[in-house]
Protein backbone atom coordinates (compact mmCIF):
# COMPACT_ATOMS: atom_id res chain seq x y z
CA UNK A 1 0.00 0.00 0.00
CA UNK A 2 1.91 3.23 -1.26
CA UNK A 3 1.06 6.24 1.06
CA UNK A 4 1.55 9.86 -0.77
CA UNK A 5 1.98 12.88 1.05
CA UNK A 6 2.67 15.25 -2.00
CA UNK A 7 1.76 18.78 -1.88
CA UNK A 8 1.50 18.05 2.07
CA UNK A 9 3.28 19.98 4.95
CA UNK A 10 4.13 17.61 8.45
CA UNK A 11 5.65 19.02 11.26
CA UNK A 12 7.31 16.49 13.62
CA UNK A 13 8.88 16.85 17.22
CA UNK A 14 11.85 15.62 18.97
CA UNK A 15 12.54 15.01 15.04
CA UNK A 16 16.85 14.87 15.84
CA UNK A 17 17.04 11.16 16.67
CA UNK A 18 15.09 7.91 17.14
CA UNK A 19 11.54 7.64 16.46
CA UNK A 20 11.20 11.33 15.47
CA UNK A 21 13.33 11.44 12.92
CA UNK A 22 12.78 7.97 11.54
CA UNK A 23 8.95 9.61 10.85
CA UNK A 24 10.64 12.91 9.52
CA UNK A 25 12.39 10.39 6.84
CA UNK A 26 9.44 8.93 6.09
CA UNK A 27 7.22 11.78 5.74
CA UNK A 28 9.65 13.08 3.25
CA UNK A 29 10.16 10.23 1.34
CA UNK A 30 6.33 10.07 1.04
CA UNK A 31 6.49 13.56 -0.49
CA UNK A 32 5.77 15.76 2.12
CA UNK A 33 7.33 19.53 2.97
CA UNK A 34 8.97 18.27 6.49
CA UNK A 35 9.44 20.71 9.53
CA UNK A 36 11.80 19.00 11.82
CA UNK A 37 11.32 20.33 15.62
CA UNK A 38 13.73 19.31 18.76
CA UNK A 39 15.19 20.83 21.60
CA UNK A 40 18.95 19.64 20.28
CA UNK A 41 19.63 22.45 17.90
CA UNK A 42 22.61 21.07 16.56
CA UNK A 43 21.58 17.17 16.23
CA UNK A 44 18.47 18.36 14.80
CA UNK A 45 20.23 20.40 11.92
CA UNK A 46 22.29 18.09 11.24
CA UNK A 47 19.93 15.39 10.31
CA UNK A 48 18.00 18.27 8.64
CA UNK A 49 20.67 19.05 6.53
CA UNK A 50 21.48 15.23 5.50
CA UNK A 51 18.12 15.17 4.20
CA UNK A 52 18.33 18.26 2.89
CA UNK A 53 21.38 16.87 0.50
CA UNK A 54 19.09 14.20 -0.16
CA UNK A 55 16.62 16.75 -1.71
CA UNK A 56 14.04 16.83 0.33
CA UNK A 57 12.05 19.56 1.57
CA UNK A 58 13.06 20.36 5.33
CA UNK A 59 12.77 23.08 8.16
CA UNK A 60 14.73 22.34 11.13
CA UNK A 61 13.11 24.16 14.02
CA UNK A 62 14.84 24.40 17.49
CA UNK A 63 11.97 24.01 20.34
CA UNK A 64 11.33 23.05 23.91
CA UNK A 65 7.75 21.76 23.65
CA UNK A 66 7.96 22.42 27.49
CA UNK A 67 7.94 26.04 26.52
CA UNK A 68 4.47 27.48 25.03
CA UNK A 69 6.16 30.22 23.66
CA UNK A 70 8.63 28.40 21.83
CA UNK A 71 5.83 25.75 20.56
CA UNK A 72 3.77 28.64 19.31
CA UNK A 73 6.56 29.97 17.45
CA UNK A 74 7.71 26.68 16.10
CA UNK A 75 3.83 26.16 14.39
CA UNK A 76 4.03 30.23 13.19
CA UNK A 77 7.55 29.72 11.31
CA UNK A 78 6.02 26.16 10.05
CA UNK A 79 3.09 28.61 8.65
CA UNK A 80 5.14 31.21 7.18
CA UNK A 81 7.58 29.35 5.43
CA UNK A 82 4.76 26.39 3.57
CA UNK A 83 1.71 28.22 3.97
CA UNK A 84 -0.46 25.28 5.85
CA UNK A 85 -0.08 22.43 8.52
CA UNK A 86 -1.55 18.87 7.22
CA UNK A 87 -0.35 16.57 10.06
CA UNK A 88 2.11 16.75 12.87
CA UNK A 89 3.13 13.77 15.06
CA UNK A 90 3.79 15.43 18.43
CA UNK A 91 6.64 12.69 19.81
CA UNK A 92 8.82 14.34 22.23
CA UNK A 93 9.43 12.77 25.31
CA UNK A 94 11.68 11.93 28.14
CA UNK A 95 11.87 9.65 31.31
CA UNK A 96 11.43 9.73 34.28
CA UNK A 97 14.57 9.08 37.22
CA UNK A 98 14.11 5.55 38.34
CA UNK A 99 12.63 5.58 41.37
CA UNK A 100 9.85 4.77 43.52
CA UNK A 101 6.84 6.50 44.21
CA UNK A 102 8.57 7.27 48.09
CA UNK A 103 11.34 8.93 46.69
CA UNK A 104 10.22 10.45 43.30
CA UNK A 105 11.27 14.27 43.22
CA UNK A 106 9.25 17.14 42.52
CA UNK A 107 11.42 18.45 40.48
CA UNK A 108 11.81 15.49 38.31
CA UNK A 109 8.01 15.38 38.37
CA UNK A 110 7.57 18.41 36.94
CA UNK A 111 10.54 18.21 34.63
CA UNK A 112 8.49 14.94 33.28
CA UNK A 113 5.22 16.29 32.76
CA UNK A 114 6.19 19.40 31.41
CA UNK A 115 7.82 17.93 28.48
CA UNK A 116 5.95 14.54 27.88
CA UNK A 117 2.24 16.14 28.25
CA UNK A 118 1.90 19.74 29.12
CA UNK A 119 4.13 19.55 25.75
CA UNK A 120 1.56 17.63 24.04
CA UNK A 121 -1.02 19.57 25.24
CA UNK A 122 0.56 22.93 23.58
CA UNK A 123 1.57 21.65 20.90
CA UNK A 124 -1.87 20.21 19.66
CA UNK A 125 -3.30 23.40 21.25
CA UNK A 126 -1.34 25.86 18.26
CA UNK A 127 -1.42 22.91 15.83
CA UNK A 128 -5.37 22.98 16.04
CA UNK A 129 -5.74 26.87 15.86
CA UNK A 130 -4.32 26.56 12.20
CA UNK A 131 -5.89 23.55 11.11
CA UNK A 132 -9.16 24.44 12.46
CA UNK A 133 -8.87 27.48 10.01
CA UNK A 134 -8.30 24.92 7.09
CA UNK A 135 -11.00 22.62 8.26
CA UNK A 136 -8.67 19.84 8.14
CA UNK A 137 -5.55 18.02 9.28
CA UNK A 138 -4.27 14.79 11.36
CA UNK A 139 -2.59 15.03 14.55
CA UNK A 140 -0.64 11.74 16.07
CA UNK A 141 0.31 11.91 19.70
CA UNK A 142 2.82 9.92 20.96
CA UNK A 143 1.97 7.87 24.07
CA UNK A 144 3.33 4.14 24.77
CA UNK A 145 2.33 1.37 26.28
CA UNK A 146 3.26 2.93 29.47
CA UNK A 147 -0.22 4.59 29.03
CA UNK A 148 -2.28 1.71 29.08
CA UNK A 149 -0.46 0.15 31.78
CA UNK A 150 1.55 0.50 35.08
CA UNK A 151 5.20 0.18 35.83
CA UNK A 152 7.53 -0.06 38.82
CA UNK A 153 9.47 3.11 39.54
CA UNK A 154 7.90 4.73 36.38
CA UNK A 155 4.99 6.60 38.21
CA UNK A 156 5.41 9.95 36.35
CA UNK A 157 5.94 8.72 33.03
CA UNK A 158 3.35 6.28 32.98
CA UNK A 159 1.45 9.28 34.70
CA UNK A 160 1.94 11.43 31.57
CA UNK A 161 1.64 8.87 29.03
CA UNK A 162 -1.95 7.86 30.24
CA UNK A 163 -2.91 11.69 29.92
CA UNK A 164 -1.75 12.07 26.58
CA UNK A 165 -4.39 9.39 25.84
CA UNK A 166 -6.95 11.47 27.13
CA UNK A 167 -6.12 14.76 25.85
CA UNK A 168 -6.17 13.04 22.61
CA UNK A 169 -9.52 11.29 23.04
CA UNK A 170 -10.98 14.34 24.08
CA UNK A 171 -9.72 16.49 21.38
CA UNK A 172 -10.61 13.99 18.79
CA UNK A 173 -14.13 14.28 19.73
CA UNK A 174 -14.10 18.13 19.59
CA UNK A 175 -11.91 18.67 16.20
CA UNK A 176 -13.47 15.56 14.20
CA UNK A 177 -16.76 17.34 12.93
CA UNK A 178 -14.42 19.58 11.69
CA UNK A 179 -12.62 17.31 9.62
CA UNK A 180 -9.42 16.88 11.79
CA UNK A 181 -8.28 13.29 13.14
CA UNK A 182 -6.56 13.38 15.77
CA UNK A 183 -5.03 9.63 17.32
CA UNK A 184 -2.28 8.38 19.97
CA UNK A 185 0.50 5.56 19.21
CA UNK A 186 2.03 3.28 22.03
CA UNK A 187 4.94 2.18 20.77
CA UNK A 188 6.44 -0.71 23.09
CA UNK A 189 9.93 -1.62 23.50
CA UNK A 190 11.61 0.05 20.24
CA UNK A 191 15.37 0.63 19.82
CA UNK A 192 16.25 4.15 20.15
CA UNK A 193 18.60 6.72 21.79
CA UNK A 194 15.59 6.95 24.93
CA UNK A 195 16.10 2.67 25.40
CA UNK A 196 19.98 3.28 25.08
CA UNK A 197 20.25 5.76 27.29
CA UNK A 198 18.03 3.41 29.66
CA UNK A 199 20.25 0.67 29.18
CA UNK A 200 23.64 2.82 29.89
CA UNK A 201 21.95 3.55 33.26
CA UNK A 202 21.79 0.11 34.60
CA UNK A 203 18.38 -0.94 33.13
CA UNK A 204 19.12 -3.25 30.81
CA UNK A 205 18.48 -6.39 32.83
CA UNK A 206 14.67 -4.98 33.15
CA UNK A 207 14.63 -4.48 29.34
CA UNK A 208 15.79 -8.13 29.04
CA UNK A 209 13.06 -9.31 30.88
CA UNK A 210 10.48 -6.96 29.37
CA UNK A 211 12.10 -8.42 26.10
CA UNK A 212 10.99 -12.04 27.09
CA UNK A 213 7.71 -11.31 26.76
CA UNK A 214 7.42 -9.44 23.51
CA UNK A 215 5.63 -12.70 21.56
CA UNK A 216 7.35 -11.19 18.07
CA UNK A 217 10.57 -11.94 20.14
CA UNK A 218 12.57 -8.91 18.91
CA UNK A 219 12.57 -5.00 19.90
CA UNK A 220 10.85 -2.93 17.42
CA UNK A 221 12.41 -0.47 14.43
CA UNK A 222 12.11 3.06 14.58
CA UNK A 223 10.78 2.76 10.94
CA UNK A 224 7.85 0.21 11.82
CA UNK A 225 6.50 3.78 14.12
CA UNK A 226 6.55 5.86 10.98
CA UNK A 227 4.99 3.07 8.86
CA UNK A 228 2.32 3.34 11.23
CA UNK A 229 1.63 7.37 12.30
CA UNK A 230 2.10 8.13 8.24
CA UNK A 231 -1.01 5.66 7.99
CA UNK A 232 -2.74 7.31 10.99
CA UNK A 233 -2.30 10.65 9.33
CA UNK A 234 -3.17 9.21 5.86
CA UNK A 235 -6.70 9.13 3.97
CA UNK A 236 -6.21 4.91 4.44
CA UNK A 237 -7.19 5.86 8.08
CA UNK A 238 -10.35 8.55 7.43
CA UNK A 239 -12.51 6.67 9.40
CA UNK A 240 -9.72 6.66 12.54
CA UNK A 241 -10.73 8.75 15.07
CA UNK A 242 -9.23 9.00 18.79
CA UNK A 243 -7.65 5.71 18.57
CA UNK A 244 -4.47 4.54 20.62
CA UNK A 245 -2.75 2.08 18.24
CA UNK A 246 -0.54 0.07 19.88
CA UNK A 247 2.42 -1.32 18.28
CA UNK A 248 4.45 -3.11 20.48
CA UNK A 249 4.91 -7.14 19.33
CA UNK A 250 2.21 -8.17 21.20
CA UNK A 251 3.85 -7.71 25.39
CA UNK A 252 0.85 -6.07 26.22
CA UNK A 253 -1.03 -9.30 25.17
Amino acid sequence: MKISFENKVALITGAGGGLGLATAKAFAEAGASVVMADWDEKLVTVAADELIAKGFKILPIHCDVSDDIQVEAMVAKTIATFGKLDVAYNNAGVQNELVGAADQRKEDFDRVIAINLRGIWSCMKFELQQMRKQKSGAIVNCSSIGGIRGGAMRGTYHAAKHGVIGLTTSAAIEYAPLGIRINAICPGLFSTPMSEAMIASGQKEALDQMLKSVPIGRVGRAEEIADAVLWLCSDKASMVVGHSLVVDGGLTI
